[in-house]
C-alpha cells in the first residue's frame, strides 16, 4: 500500500499519537468523522489499554528480536502488527449516528457492517462482536475507546500477514471466542484475498457513504497518546 514519504517515516508510536489526535479532534467537536490508515514496517506488539503484558506477551522473544511492546489507548487484547497488516483508525461523533453508536455492541456492529459491505468479499462475516472472519479464520481484530462525545475504533485488516509472528511474540490467549474452537494462532489467523491498495480504496466507501470528509489532523510534537509504552 502506498504511504506518502512523511507517513512512511513514522514509527508505530508516532502513528498511535496521530490516532489519538484524531480522536481528540472529534471529541472536541471539530469534526463528525475522521479516519486514517497506516502500516508498521517492522513487527511490533501493541497491547490494549487495560491489558496485562505478562499475560499476553512473550517478552523474552520480543527482547531477543528487538520488537517493541507498545500500549494503545483503546481497549482489546494484544496484537502483532507488521508487514501485510493494514491498520486503520476511525473516530465518530455520537451526534453523527446517535442511535447506532448508543452502546458498545452497536458501535462495533455499525462500523464492522460498513467494512464488510465495502470490501465485498463473499463469506466475510462478523464473529464474536469484534472480529471479521473469512473461511473460519480471523482476518481483522478491532477495539474501541469511548469518550463523552465520540468514539475511536482501532482495527487491523490482514492481507499478506505472517501468522508465525503472532506465535513467536504472543501467548495463546486464556480467554477465547467460541468460534475459535481452541485453535492455536497458526490455525486461527488468516488473510484477506485482496492487495492493500484495493482494501484501502474500498474502505473509502465505508467512511464516505454519507459525504463525510477523510481529512485527518496532523498532531504536533505535544500530541501524544496516553500510556503509549507497555
Amino acid at each position: 500500500m502506498h504511504q506518502n514519504v512523511e507517513e512512511a517515516r513514522l514509527d508505530p508510536e508516532a502513528h498511535l499519537a496521530r490516532d489519538w489526535a484524531l480522536f481528540q479532534s472529534v471529541e472536541a467537536g471539530t469534526s463528525e468523522i475522521l479516519y486514517r490508515y497506516w502500516h508498521a514496517i517492522q513487527p511490533v506488539v501493541v497491547v490494549g489499554r487495560n491489558s496485562h503484558v505478562d499475560d499476553d506477551v512473550i517478552r523474552e522473544k520480543c527482547r531477543a528480536d528487538n520488537v517493541h511492546v507498545l500500549r494503545r489507548f483503546s481497549g482489546g487484547g494484544a496484537v502483532v502488527l507488521g508487514p501485510g497488516c493494514l491498520n486503520y483508525a476511525v473516530a465518530l461523533s455520537f451526534v453523527s449516528q446517535p442511535a447506532a453508536l448508543l452502546d458498545v455492541a452497536g458501535g462495533f456492529r455499525f462500523i464492522l457492517q460498513r467494512i464488510v459491505a465495502a470490501l465485498g468479499i463473499p463469506g466475510l462475516t462478523i464473529a464474536a462482536g469484534t472480529d471479521l472472519v473469512l473461511d473460519g479464520r480471523k482476518v481483522s481484530g478491532n477495539a474501541q475507546r469511548r469518550g463523552r462525545r465520540a468514539l475511536i475504533h482501532h482495527g487491523t485488516l490482514l492481507y499478506d500477514f505472517d501468522p508465525r509472528l503472532v506465535t513467536r511474540y504472543l501467548k495463546e490467549p486464556a480467554r477465547q471466542p467460541a468460534y475459535r474452537g481452541a485453535r492455536r494462532h497458526l490455525e486461527f489467523i488468516g488473510n484477506l484475498p485482496l492487495p492493500a491498495d484495493t482494501i484501502r480504496a474500498r474502505l473509502e466507501t465505508a467512511w464516505t457513504a454519507r459525504g463525510d470528509h477523510p481529512c485527518g489532523p496532523r498532531p504536533g510534537p505535544s500530541l501524544r497518546p496516553d500510556r503509549t509504552y507497555a
